[in-house]
């Protein structure tokens, strides 16, 4: 079953051919419309050195002097700060759950809230930040409470959209756990829209998905937004 999350990292839309597909431990191979995954391995050196270039054309460009001395080293700082913050496309989700599944007789919700996140809108590459709030109610299996988080900070760390994410951290926990349902909300704040365009500095995004009972039963859908009130 974790193979074939490796392998898909980017996960394919929640549909029941998906989910018996990867039961019976075959990937089918296919992907969402946007994988936004890890599917290559660059040449580390060689993309520093191409995002150190390009750093030094936009500073020329907007009118500034990349030889100066507080500009002289900012390429080479930017092409490490963009290997940090977008390190999501190189985690292997594999290592990341590192088999921490548990089997344990428990049938109510696992709810883990207010869940720092930082990424970058793709249309603008400017950060957006905000909390996820993750349920999931357990078929037999139960996954270790830090790996919720670090698969959140996975899909952060990448170019995104805030929809896009919040799907992606559902599709993962259901393809891990084969749960009975999986509730995702997630708020952020956008920066694209904070600092330029609109320039408006308190709205709040809040996006979710919903898989399973969560998507079929209004009350235990109510009961989660109820405890992320609390």
């Amino acid at each position: 079953m974790l193979n074939a999350v490796k392998e898909l990292n980017g996960y394919p839309k929640h549909d029941p051919e998906h989910r018996s597909g990867h039961a019976n431990g075959k990937a089918n191979g296919k992907a969402n419309g946007h994988r936004n995954g890890t599917t290559e391995h660059h040449d580390e050196p060689a993309a520093k050195q191409a995002i150190e270039a390009a750093v030094r054309t936009i500073l020329a460009n907007v009118g500034e002097d990349p030889d100066r001395q507080g500009l002289i080293g900012t390429p080479d700082r930017i092409a490490r700060m963009y290997d940090e913050i977008l390190a999501g496309y190189k985690t292997d989700p594999v290592k990341l759950v590192n088999n921490a599944l548990f089997d344990v007789d428990y049938d109510d919700p696992v709810i883990v809230k207010e869940i720092e996140y930082y990424s970058m809108c793709e249309h603008h590459m400017l950060p957006f930040f905000g909390r996820a709030h993750i349920a999931y109610i357990p078929s037999d299996k139960v996954i270790g409470l830090s790996k919720i988080p670090r698969i959140v900070e996975m899909f952060a760390r990448r170019l995104q959209v805030q929809e896009r994410m919040t799907r992606q951290i559902a599709e993962m926990i259901d393809e891990i756990l084969q749960p009975q349902g999986v509730a995702v909300v997630v708020e952020g704040s956008h920066m694209c829209s904070m600092m330029r365009g609109v320039k408006k500095e308190h709205p709040r995004m809040m996006t979710s998905y919903m898989i399973g009972k969560y998507k079929e039963d209004k009350e235990l859908r109510r009961e989660f937004m109820d405890q992320l009130r609390k």
